[in-house]
């Protein structure tokens, strides 16, 4: 192992470290089946997300999925695209701005804001995107990454 490598703190990490400016998403089909498995493992039966009837009559007109459905893509591009397996949040700042309704289509997408080199740590820009491209959540996170066997 060569001194760098001895200093990097992604050494041993599956992906390694990532570069400024590196972006990765995921895409997901929202449907009533996330909102029963997220009710069922959170305990959260809002009737915003659980009673169709009361959800059509508030200022949503339909039902809108819990924000841990929304957000949960993006636990998914962090631990599985970038920056990787082994990785998980730290700390996270996001502000919700348009909910996420039963059908829609949702992008999350995160990009590189900065990286340590000397622990494996970045600041991550995150977005969560419907299919007509309108932002629905948006802000920063800090991730870490853990080597892993391979």
């Amino acid at each position: 192992m060569s001194e760098q490598e001895k200093t990097n703190g992604w050494a041993g990490t599956r992906r390694y470290m990532p570069r400024v400016g590196d972006t990765a998403e995921r895409r997901l089909d929202i449907s009533e089946r996330h909102i029963d498995l997220f009710t069922q493992m959170s305990g959260d039966r809002n009737p915003l997300h659980t009673d169709r009837a009361a959800a059509e009559q508030s200022r949503f007109g339909g039902l809108i999925v819990q924000g841990g459905v929304t957000t949960g893509i993006l636990n998914a591009v962090v631990a599985e695209d970038l920056p990787g397996p082994g990785s998980v949040f730290l700390s996270v700042d996001w502000k919700f701005s348009k909910p996420v309704y039963v059908g829609d289509t949702i992008t999350g997408r995160v990009e590189i804001v900065s990286v340590r080199e000397d622990k494996p740590f970045c600041n991550i820009r995150t977005t969560v995107e419907n299919q007509k491209g309108e932002v629905c959540v948006s802000g920063d996170a800090v991730t870490y990454t853990t080597p892993l066997p391979q």
